[in-house]
């Protein structure tokens, strides 16, 4: 824990990352924070980038931002709100009519610690049914191309990526999933208010890690590499629902620029290394680690994708 609070030097940077020309790469929540930052890098480097994102306005202009930074225009916006099911079919049906190829998949869209009672469109809590339903399903729907891509002879490196953003807020509930927080009604209700929405925040990053952990288990020895990172604790509007005395002692004690916070998903989407690194969970700032609490536990990575499967049918 304290190293991923006061991680030491890294000894990778964004002036690592390889050119990315042929690359198309696709970004969630990318009109602001990381995902923009990220996005920014992506481009810079001669990727095809598509910031995958619910406000369009926002992402358009972070797009022209991009272009104006970079002087360069491969940069597009994809209508996607992870807290809608059908949505999240409609943005990949989308991509894949607009696309042939995709190299990279970054799962970095999400919510944190919202009121505890608002909920997805279909009524699942909302921190859980957006970073992990909502991202669960767009994935799942996506793997046909992402398939296919690590399949092309034509692509140099046989493999194609996905990176899930996680957080060590994973460890905040370290006795696993509470299966009465992710279903609708008023018990589950009450069972979210019991825990409060800082625990249900680390409930969906640490979901965020075991369907990593499920993705890489079940696709792996198809190219298909997944690692889940922590990208730091990075001062960003995520924070705008948290109490603002918490906002002010993180961004005064703990906080880090986004110029950090990029560092580690763009190791894990980009450097060479890190396609030997299926399954692996990698904090900030670029270095391999081990989750904390039921990170690990394979048997709960299996129920929660079989979780999510039964939820997402009939979508």
């Amino acid at each position: 824990m304290f190293s991923e609070l006061f991680p030491p030097k890294s000894t990778w940077n964004v002036e690592d990352v390889p050119d990315l020309t042929g690359q198309t790469i696709l970004v969630t929540g990318g009109s602001s924070g990381i995902g923009k930052e990220m996005s920014r890098v992506l481009v810079a480097k001669n990727a095809r980038v598509y910031i995958a994102s619910r406000s369009e306005h926002k992402s358009l202009e972070a797009i022209e931002e991009i272009k104006a930074s970079t002087g360069k225009t491969e940069v597009f916006f994809l209508k996607l709100d992870l807290g809608d099911l059908r949505a999240v079919r409609e943005a990949a049906e989308e991509f894949m009519r607009k696309e042939s190829e995709l190299h990279v998949l970054v799962n970095n869209g999400g919510v944190m610690s919202p009121p505890v009672k608002e909920l997805t469109v279909q009524g699942y809590d909302l921190q859980f049914g957006t970073n992990v339903l909502g991202h669960f399903f767009f994935t799942s729907l996506l793997l046909p191309i992402l398939r296919r891509t690590a399949t092309n002879p034509h692509n140099e490196a046989h493999r194609v990526r996905i990176v899930v953003l996680s957080s060590s807020a994973h460890m905040f509930a370290s006795e696993g999933i509470l299966w009465e927080t992710l279903q609708k009604g008023d018990v589950a209700t009450k069972a979210r208010e019991n825990k409060g929405h800082r625990w249900l925040y680390g409930q969906s990053k640490l979901g965020n890690i075991l369907i990593a952990k499920e993705l890489a288990r079940r696709f792996g020895d198809q190219s298909i590499v997944t690692t889940s990172v922590h990208p730091g604790s990075i001062v960003s509007d995520m924070q705008r629902h948290l109490n603002p005395i918490a906002v002010w002692i993180m961004r005064k004690l703990l906080g880090y620029p986004l110029s950090m916070g990029i560092i580690t998903p763009l190791f894990a989407a980009t450097a060479p290394e890190t396609l030997g690194m299926n399954g692996e969970y990698i904090t900030c700032w670029a270095r391999r680690s081990i989750p904390r609490g039921k990170g690990c536990d394979q048997a709960l990575s299996a129920r929660l994708w079989d979780w999510c499967e039964e939820q997402v049918k009939g979508f």
